[in-house]
């Protein structure tokens, strides 16, 4: 994946992340604050923006088995 691409992956999970603050999602996303890093800091190495879409991905991924197990579905 190239360094734009990964950015812009970035982005949209973050996006994603904002999203579940807003609604009060129970999402814990103090690894990726611990970070320290924005998909706008598109001068950070593709390692870091790479390192930040796994972390926020495996969150995300994290609480939607969550919701799954408690709906039923």
């Amino acid at each position: 994946m190239k360094k734009e691409e990964l950015v812009h992956l970035h982005l949209l999970l973050a996006q994603l992340k904002k999203y579940c603050e807003e609604n009060g999602l129970a999402c814990d996303f103090a690894r990726y604050n611990e970070l320290g890093i924005s998909p706008f800091q598109v001068h950070r190495s593709k390692e870091d923006h790479k390192q930040a879409v796994f972390i926020l991905g495996t969150e995300l991924a994290s609480l939607t088995v969550r919701h799954n197990i408690v709906s039923g579905r």
